[in-house]
């Protein structure tokens, strides 16, 4: 009877462990996406206010969504290693921490220089938190039952940028920063009741593990092509996300939308298709049972959602911002995309894969603009067209990199890498 009550006591206490670490990676997921959209909103207000205008509005915006991105790929990488050395919990909330304090002070910048200082500091401390908190998530979850977890991670973070837009509308953009920093540093408070994944307590002990060694992943050409197909299959995403969605005014002129369009609004929309489509996605993977199939699925509705975009001519906002939200809906697998690295390597350096992972992605946004701004100085200014040409580089690269991915459903996590 003793062993019964024993057991059941057990189990109600791993439940409040497991309940706790999702609510935390949720939330913790939801102002990370809330801060890192909100540049994207509220872009065309702040620099305005800094005195920016005409093209100057365009080049200084990607520059500073260029130097956020570099800040998530050198956090990514920092956040990674120490999820590895100290433990999942340290990266999740000392990211949430940095990015909060770089949030409000992003709220008193007033100069361009001060901006971009405080975008690189936010990027650095935005890199941390996603891929601590889905480590977590994944390590503390019944194997069979993973894909649930992550997809409750994911949709509730993604909702952050339509939170994000419904502020920027109602509040200045100082003061959207100071939201968001607030809310950041309000979850701190939430740290009682979340425990370390006994998986990395566990690894921990084995001396002979190397923990946290990113160079571990170039030792062997397996495991690095391996962690490069992990970063591909990602791209399409923040292709729409960095230049069709980012860039939805400038794209608006060109095809002739029938009224300006507002990319705050566009950014809202554009998540709000994303929460769709990362439940979705994460509930057909549990249908399925398998990442891949999904991910292909939602590759071909890609296609064809970037397609209609840049056949859009003449038509009203309202439509442009339907298009909007089937683009989001279209790249809704990142839940999937993040399962999938996270599944493909050891304890000992999973939390380095599954941060670096998805802050490479979005860095890849500087070369995918830099390519962008290259091909329209060759294509006469033509937005439409670049937009076309590195579209279609991203999905063939996506294409390649899943066609040599094996499939990681319902795989024990439980285990290193040597």
């Amino acid at each position: 009877m003793k062993s019964a009550i024993s057991s059941d006591s057990g189990q109600e206490k791993n439940t409040k462990i497991l309940s706790a670490a999702v609510i935390v990676a949720s939330l913790g997921y939801f102002v990370d996406i809330y801060d890192l959209l909100l540049f994207s909103i509220i872009r065309v207000p702040s620099l305005q206010s800094l005195g920016l205008s005409g093209t100057a509005l365009t080049n200084e915006g990607i520059t500073l969504l260029n130097v956020q991105m570099i800040g998530l790929l050198v956090g990514g990488i920092f956040w990674g290693i120490l999820g590895d050395k100290k433990g999942r919990l340290s990266v999740l909330f000392g990211s949430i921490f940095i990015y909060s304090v770089a949030n409000i002070a992003n709220g008193f910048a007033n100069s361009v220089e001060s901006y971009g200082f405080w975008r690189f500091i936010a990027g650095f401390g935005l890199a941390g938190e996603l891929g601590a908190g889905i480590t977590l998530v994944a390590e503390l979850m019944p194997k069979e039952k993973r894909g649930y977890a992550t997809t409750v991670v994911a949709s509730i973070g993604v909702s952050g940028a339509v939170v994000a837009y419904f502020i920027a509308e109602y509040f200045s953009w100082r003061t959207s920063y100071f939201i968001g920093g607030g809310l950041g540093l309000s979850l701190l408070l939430l740290r009682v009741g979340v425990s370390e994944s006994g998986m990395f307590g566990k690894s921990k002990k084995e001396e002979h593990v190397s923990h946290g060694n990113f160079f571990l992943l170039f030792s062997d050409w397996g495991r690095f092509f391996k962690y490069m197909r992990c970063i591909f299959i990602g791209i399409p995403l923040w292709f729409v996300v960095g230049i069709l969605i980012t860039l939805s005014p400038e794209f608006g002129v060109e095809l002739g939308v029938l009224g300006p369009v507002n990319g705050g609004a566009a950014v809202a929309c554009c998540y709000g298709g994303l929460v769709l489509g990362d439940i979705a996605s994460g509930l057909l993977s549990q249908v399925l049972k398998s990442r891949i199939k999904v991910v292909y699925t939602y590759l071909f509705v890609a296609i064809i959602a970037i397609t209609i975009f840049f056949f859009l001519k003449g038509v009203s906002v309202f439509t442009f911002y339907a298009v909007c939200v089937a683009l989001g809906f279209s790249v809704g697998y990142w839940v999937i995309f993040m399962t999938i690295a996270t599944e493909q390597f050891g304890t000992n350096i999973r939390a380095t894969v599954t941060t670096t992972a998805p802050n490479f992605v979005r860095g890849m946004v500087v070369p995918i603009s830099l390519l962008f701004q290259y091909l329209r100085t060759q294509l006469n200014n033509s937005a439409i067209q670049s937009g076309a040409i590195v579209g279609v580089i991203c999905l063939l690269l996506a294409f390649w990199s899943l066609s040599k991915m094996q499939d990681t459903f319902s795989k024990d996590l439980d285990y290193t890498e040597q």
